[in-house]
């Protein structure tokens, strides 16, 4: 028990867990596989981290999310721990040293995708490995009952068999009761072992508001809240459009999407973070594996696919347990265009064998290679050079990722990096014989020392130009020049989409593609996104409890801060305020008559309209009744 709060405190800095981390941290400790269902921001990867470092040998920590796992290990290196990370865009010298670092250098964690277990590079690795502990993020990933299956995640089942006497720890913010009896099979659990945060959150108020004009309706949201916000869109043309309409109301607002520059996205994230800019306007591709506790509104103009989809974007308001707020402004079509939007998401089987033929011939691969390989993918090139419509191509590589042929990973930063190639003394001996290439060479051992021999380091190509007093252009050709000259290994940056052939490339006509299984996924996005339209258009239900009841859990408890929540109150109020005007006003006419005017005036101007509305109605039922002289009294 010291020991983990030491830890915790040591590299963390908290003096405490959150609620449910130490008795899941505990779980692990004590050789148990352990489910843990915890929301957006409820600390899950302290959980297996924690734990990690109490267990002798490395972490396997298995994520889709290529960007939150360049977050992790960064963050973890930042806090004095070895971690490393395998993924698409990486050339195989890079991987081969990191496996080997895993194997004999001390690395605490290691970070892959799950499309790696396949690999035999990591499969030979892997028996060489003292692996201490098996952590499986994101994962609702290994169901397919769930909102974002991978196949590759099928293959942990294998893995777990290699790796007998090794606990898992599988972590997922969303879960419905099916989905997490899968996750738990699929895993090969002796016993369910299920440790859950409720999904409610007491500090979060969900809305949505019917609208025909979303674009003057968020403008009236945001004139009256204050903080900082997201606002999530469909598309990339519409986040620069409506940051162009806030701005223009001088609203501090940047539009964020994964066709920008990584060097553009960094900025306006970096701002928005800093509270520079107030609004972020973005696509989902915005807010995975980012820790911004003052979120105070989230707002969709555009429906989520699915509630878990929803769930997870909503709930990156209010982590600092503030009030928040979550809105979804819902047009009159909104509901039909997201089933339209579904069924199109399912293109025919021909097509989709098309587009896989048209990318083997893209990229020029022969029938049985490839497997493995990953590419640079620009969609609007591609789908032009063959006369492809560029959404219904998105999709069909998306049912050929569901297959397991490919994996579209969405534009990541890759930074430039290099490593020495030669030893020491070889080093030498080609600057004597190369006095051309000398001050480079040096400049590299300056700055990046005796680390560039054995791993490779990020490279600063615009500041080794200052230095050398070049131009950046020219250090570029003289790297690369090193490189074909194999005295260095230069791997140049990219922030290009990465499409990997998961499975050897087949002929079109071999693509075997299950119309039983496809029509099954269809018919389960069709099912999530009529659970989305249910939750819009239900006026009659705290929305908490919406939410509860779709992932299990079931409670008579209202949130009391929901739109519904909200408007009941205001009805109570105003019946109770109507009941108490109604007891005076009883009271007054008791005493003696009035005329009308002088019974409303012994109120207060606000409830002028009320009290004269409760005059008419208590005529009408004959609780009050006129004088001769037009003065009102009660009727015995």
């Amino acid at each position: 028990m010291e020991d983990i709060h030491h830890i915790l405190k040591t590299y963390w800095g908290y003096d405490s867990f959150r609620p449910l981390q130490e008795e899941i941290v505990q779980s692990v400790l004590a050789g148990q596989d352990t489910l843990a269902l915890l929301p957006t921001g409820g600390g899950k990867s302290v959980c297996f981290q924690v734990p990690a470092m109490v267990l002798d040998g490395v972490c396997l920590v298995i994520t889709p999310l290529i960007a939150l796992m360049k977050d992790q290990v960064e963050n973890l290196k930042n806090r004095g721990i070895a971690a490393v990370a395998v993924y698409a865009g990486m050339s195989r010298r890079e991987i081969d040293i990191a496996f080997d670092n895993c194997v004999y250098g001390g690395v605490k964690f290691l970070y892959l995708s799950p499309e790696r277990l396949l690999t035999e590079m990591f499969q030979e690795r892997v028996k060489r490995m003292k692996v201490g502990l098996l952590a499986v993020d994101e994962a609702h990933c290994i169901s397919a009952w769930g909102y974002d299956f991978r196949p590759p995640y099928l293959q942990l089942a294998e893995l777990r068999e290699a790796l007998p006497s090794v606990p898992v720890i599988a972590l997922t913010a969303t879960a419905t009761e099916l989905v997490k009896l899968d996750i738990q099979e699929k895993l090969n659990f002796p016993k369910h072992n299920v440790f859950q945060k409720s999904f409610a959150r007491a500090n979060l108020s969900y809305s949505c508001l019917q609208t025909e004009d979303k674009t003057n309706r968020l403008l009236e949201i945001m004139q009256r809240m204050q903080g900082q916000s997201i606002v999530y869109v469909r598309s990339r043309r519409q986040t620069v459009e409506m940051a162009k309409f806030l701005q223009s109301r001088r609203i501090s607002a940047a539009a964020y999407h994964a066709g920008l520059k990584f060097e553009e996205r960094s900025a306006v994230q970096q701002q928005w973070v800093e509270d520079k800019v107030r609004v972020i306007v973005a696509t989902n591709a915005f807010g995975m594996g980012i820790d911004k506790p003052d979120v105070r509104l989230v707002v969709h103009l555009d429906l989520p696919e699915s509630l878990e989809a929803y769930y997870q974007e909503a709930g990156r308001a209010g982590r600092d347990e503030h009030y928040a707020f979550a809105t979804i402004l819902l047009g009159p079509n909104d509901v039909a265009d997201l089933l339209r939007k579904v069924e199109e998401a399912h293109p025919p089987l021909e097509f989709i064998r098309r587009v896989y033929q048209c990318l083997a011939n893209y990229y020029q691969l022969a029938v049985g290679s490839g497997q493995f390989s990953s590419f640079d993918f620009d969609l609007a090139d591609f789908s032009k050079q063959y006369k492809l419509k560029a959404l219904e191509t998105h999709h069909a590589i998306k049912r050929l990722e569901s297959e397991g042929y490919l994996q579209l990973n969405e534009g990541y930063y890759l930074p430039s990096r290099l490593m020495l190639a030669l030893e020491n003394t070889e080093l030498y001996s080609f600057q004597l014989k190369n006095p051309e290439h000398d001050k480079l060479i040096q400049l590299i051992l300056r700055m990046y020392g005796g680390e560039a021999f054995v791993n490779f380091v990020k490279v600063r190509e615009k500041k080794m130009a200052e230095l050398l007093k070049v131009p950046e252009l020219e250090l570029r050709r003289k790297l690369e020049y090193l490189h074909k000259l194999k005295v260095i290994m230069y791997e140049p940056q990219h922030d290009s989409p990465q499409l990997v052939f998961t499975a050897p490339r087949e002929d079109a006509s071999r693509v075997i593609l299950q119309p039983k299984k496809l029509n099954t996924l269809r018919e389960r996005a069709l099912d999530q996104a009529k659970a989305m339209g249910y939750y819009v258009q239900t006026e009659s239900r705290c929305r908490t409890q919406l939410l509860l009841e779709y992932f299990g859990e079931i409670t008579d408890t209202r949130c009391r801060i929901c739109d519904y929540c909200l408007s009941e109150r205001k009805k109570q109020r105003r019946l109770e305020d109507q009941q108490a005007l109604r007891a005076k006003l009883m009271q007054l006419v008791q005493v003696r008559p009035y005329l009308p005017k002088e019974l409303v005036q012994q109120f207060e101007p606000k409830h002028a309209t009320a009290v004269t509305e409760l005059i008419r109605e208590l005529l009408d039922v004959g609780k009050l009744h006129y004088q001769g002289s037009g003065k009102l009294e009660a009727r015995h």
